[in-house]
């Protein structure tokens, strides 16, 4: 593998080793092995690890199949995937309800990571950055190589990927609100998650609502965290679960009415800002 970017004006002043360990994330045996091999030019030029980068610079970086070995996907097929953006580094997919996003089991091969496997082969393989569950359908972002993974990653745990979801829920909300409950684990069903006060994790989800139906709400979710099932287990601890929700709701038809309508960021690269919208949307 080889990537080349140039750093963006923003860029602050930093050693060649800081570039690599604090900004880019590589893990510290890929470091070795990038300076061992020299595997590192700066304007075209080797650089050694205590060198000085500036704004505009051109990095090289060179790796080895065996820095990063690839994992074993089964290939599902191509045109299930709709692109919503692509690029060297990262790709944005619209996904449809009722498909995982990863397989569970080695064997199994129609989830959205199989599908686009076989849309990037051979010349790249998908990483996952997040989630959705398969009932929820829209925008999910993945890492095309291992190198941006865990800088993706970090973007997210800082909130610096922007995403709002369209739902609709039964009943009536009266006005915007922020659902601020901790969430865990239910003890008694694997599968589900619950309002935790002592023992859960921190979760917070903005409400706005979009217009009122018949005994229906439509709405937008932001989120400022990620945990599992985080809408769908706010939105019932309200007493609005989402329609179709066939854990949360106690009379669920149709599908979940849950969807991932936009996903925002600034790329890690280029600064440029991605800005993308799953159409069509639940309304």
């Amino acid at each position: 593998m080889k990537f080349t970017m140039t750093l963006p004006d923003q860029t602050a002043e930093m050693t060649v080793k800081d570039l690599l360990e604090k900004e880019w994330l590589v893990p510290r045996k890929v470091r070795h092995f990038i300076r061992i091999r020299k595997g590192i030019l700066v304007n075209g030029e080797a650089r050694h690890f205590q060198e000085m980068v500036y704004p505009g610079d051109s990095i090289t970086i060179i790796l080895e199949a065996s820095d990063y070995p690839e994992r074993k996907i089964l290939l599902g097929d191509k045109q299930k995937i709709k692109v919503l953006y692509e690029d060297e580094h990262l790709i944005i997919v619209n996904k449809p309800v009722g498909m995982k996003t990863h397989p569970n089991q080695p064997e199994e091969r129609d989830t959205l990571l199989n599908h686009l496997a076989a849309y990037l082969a051979p010349k790249a393989q998908p990483h996952v950055v997040h989630r959705l569950d398969k009932e929820t359908s829209g925008a999910i972002l993945f890492a095309k190589n291992p190198f941006v993974l865990p800088i993706l990653g970090r973007l997210l745990e800082q909130k610096k990927i922007y995403r709002r979801y369209q739902a609709i829920v039964q009943g009536t909300i009266k006005q915007d609100l922020t659902i601020n409950k901790k969430i865990g684990r239910d003890r008694h069903d694997r599968r589900k998650r619950r309002i935790d006060p002592k023992g859960g994790k921190a979760a917070l989800t903005h409400v706005e609502i979009a217009q009122r139906l018949h005994q229906q709400t439509a709405i937008y979710c932001q989120l400022e965290t990620g945990r599992t099932h985080q809408i769908r287990v706010h939105l019932a601890s309200i007493g609005h679960p989402l329609v179709g929700d066939p854990l949360y709701s106690k009379n669920p038809q149709g599908r979940l009415m849950l969807h991932a309508f936009e996903l925002h960021l600034q790329h890690p690269f280029t600064n440029q800002a991605i800005s993308v919208q799953a159409l069509p949307g639940l309304w």
